[in-house]
């Protein structure tokens, strides 16, 4: 046991604060496994997968916010139909 610290506290933890801390912030699972220097990438995301965001939620929000931007710009130009309209092509 170290003073200080509960006792149910392990040294491996702190690489899991930092791998979770490196996610967090956005960084990819290259970055993270270099910083905790895995030997693949396969290591990183078989122990820390569960960390990054769901990629089904980022690819509907990716979706949505380009939908929106849409909508805004025939809103502003007075079109009507934001898919058909004369906008359509920065679809």
């Amino acid at each position: 046991a170290v003073p200080g610290l509960h006792e149910a506290f392990r040294f491996h933890d702190l690489r899991h604060y930092l791998a979770s801390l490196l996610i967090a912030s956005g960084a990819d699972v290259k970055v993270v496994q270099a910083r905790l220097r895995h030997a693949s990438a396969k290591t990183t995301l078989d122990t820390y997968s569960h960390m990054w965001p769901d990629a089904d939620e980022s690819t509907r929000t990716a979706v949505g916010a380009v939908l929106a931007a849409r909508a805004d710009l025939a809103t502003q130009e007075g079109d009507a139909s934001p898919v058909t309209g004369s906008g359509a092509s920065c679809l």
